[in-house]
């Protein structure tokens, strides 16, 4: 197995004061773990306190950790765990440690609150982000430059990535992992976590309306059929048909339930099977098009652009599995 992973793999998580313990732990699970599995060079983690220790975090517990800011403005990849206070602006040194980084070409990663102290150095300043549907509306107030999402997962603008709360970070993190190693290796991180391989990162934060469980009304018998035909031309109504309701209310239950607009899903399905066709296949451009249900290259190529920001034949030569 291989894959062309960032010509740097160190990590650096911070840690500070009054620390968010299960957004620390992601970071940690993610990239710290040794992967032995892995026929791959794996992350270089580590971690670095931006005050003296010892460190209180949620839950009671403590944490001691270097306090060496030049760790940071050398990392490959920085992580920032969720922020104690949204409303407090971080020490100075240690915004510019990350600003210093970004321009050494570090990417910087936020998960939940963390974005505050990510947006405080003005990295996000004209991009996008998001947060916790509970902080957007203070994020908005208070760095109105930035784009704030609100009810997305993570979005990624390259060289900074933000998160929406807690569990939002495990996808930003398999996402970034799909990014440096391809679907194979994040597919097995996922199955690790015993956690779905892959999370989109325009899906909804929340659920407004409940899923019900009553197996006369599941979506579950739609979607299967539409995963076996991929290939066709599906529209709405042919996938309202195979779950015996009206496109207008299949529309409804399925943006309900599943948080993307049919269409949407079925896009990002289709790009799934194309980055495996691309990566365990010698097929051509075309045929992989073909077999993802994006029927011409074109089409592939523009999906692709715009969710990947990649091309195919770039994606193949980078996450390949064939030598």
């Amino acid at each position: 197995m291989s894959g062309r992973a960032p010509k740097d793999l160190s990590v650096v998580a911070l840690a500070y004061d009054g620390l968010c313990s299960f957004e620390f732990g992601i970071a940690s699970e993610l990239f710290g773990l040794s992967r032995p599995e892995l026929d791959v060079d794996w992350y270089d983690f580590g971690v670095v306190a931006i005050e003296p220790g010892p460190l209180r975090t949620a839950g009671g517990m403590t944490l001691s950790a270097p306090a060496d800011l030049g760790l940071v403005a050398n990392a490959g990849t920085i992580v920032l765990p969720g922020w104690r206070d949204p409303e407090e602006i971080p020490p100075p040194e240690v915004l510019q440690a990350l600003r210093a980084a970004a321009q050494n070409g570090a990417r910087i990663v936020s998960i939940c609150s963390g974005v505050f102290v990510l947006a405080a150095t003005g990295l996000l300043d004209g991009q996008s982000a998001t947060t916790h549907w509970r902080y957007t509306d203070l994020l908005a107030t208070m760095y109105p430059t930035i784009d704030v999402l609100p009810n997305v997962l993570y979005v990624d603008n390259g060289s900074t990535l933000t998160s929406a709360g807690s569990a939002a970070g495990i996808d930003l993190g398999l996402h970034l992992i799909r990014r440096d190693f391809g679907v194979e290796v994040a597919n097995q991180v996922a199955r690790r976590l015993i956690v779905s391989p892959h999370r989109d990162g325009g899906q909804a934060q929340f659920i407004d309306v409940p899923i019900k469980h009553d197996e006369s009304t599941s979506l579950a018998p739609a979607i299967a059929w539409a995963m076996n035909n991929l290939t066709s031309p599906l529209t709405v109504a042919d996938f309202a048909k195979a779950a015996s309701m009206s496109p207008r209310t299949f529309a409804r239950r399925f943006r309900n339930d599943m948080g993307v607009p049919p269409h949407e899903w079925l896009v990002q399905q289709r790009l799934g099977r194309a980055r495996h066709l691309l990566e365990a296949t010698n097929d051509s451009i075309d045929r992989v098009a073909a077999n993802s249900g994006f029927v011409t290259a074109q089409t592939l190529r523009h999906h692709f652009v715009r969710e990947m920001r990649t091309t195919p034949t770039s994606y193949r030569n980078s996450f390949s599995l064939i030598s």
